[in-house]
């Protein structure tokens, strides 16, 4: 039974992806999203409360995964840490790629719906603290050189949205995984204490 309703959320959140891709998330309704997924309403129910539940459900099981590559990097030093997120880039590029309407679909219903506004502005701001306590951390620990760990925050934040952008619109435009690591490092050995 337990894998059947696996299945079934599965096969709802393949259609919700395809659907919302296709159509946005405006005009891909439930009954859409149902049938396509060849369910009743009442399985829908039960796995989400509403469309916008299933809609952020896919932006956090997109974050999820980047939270995991985080959390593995807590017993090392600054720059080991830096070195361990940058092994996430290559999933994190190629499933947001994969999804281009998904991912441009999440920003204009952020844009409409503040709960989904929330629901997407609350990761950045957790990554912005994070790094935020991660460059402090470098400074103190001797790794990092004095700096604004505020601003080099933002910097490390904006330069990983800016890239995933950049791999979205143009996928075919650059290795983006290498540029990534590329980047990371640059960023990494200006902070380091020479």
């Amino acid at each position: 039974m337990q894998h059947r309703s696996e299945e079934t959320q599965a096969q709802i959140i393949k259609s919700a992806i395809k659907l919302f891709s296709a159509h946005g998330y405006t005009a891909a309704s439930v009954d859409m999203i149902c049938k396509d997924a060849g369910i009743s309403k009442g399985a829908f129910y039960h796995h989400f409360e509403s469309k916008q539940a299933l809609f952020l459900a896919l932006l956090d099981g997109w974050l999820t995964t980047i939270d995991k590559s985080v959390e593995a990097s807590r017993e090392m030093t600054v720059p080991e840490t830096f070195l361990q997120i940058t092994e996430a880039y290559p999933y994190i590029i190629k499933t947001a790629s994969q999804g281009l309407p998904m991912f441009l679909e999440f920003w204009l219903q952020a844009s409409r719906d503040k709960k989904i506004w929330q629901a997407s502005i609350t990761p950045y701001r957790r990554y912005h603290k994070y790094f935020t306590a991660l460059i402090k951390k470098g400074v103190e620990e001797g790794s990092f050189v004095e700096v604004d760990p505020e601003t080099a925050s933002r910097l490390i934040v904006s330069t990983a949205m800016g890239l995933l952008l950049q791999s979205l619109l143009d996928p075919n435009g650059a290795k983006w995984e290498k540029v990534a690591k590329e980047s990371s490092d640059m960023l990494v050995n200006g902070l380091l204490k020479k």
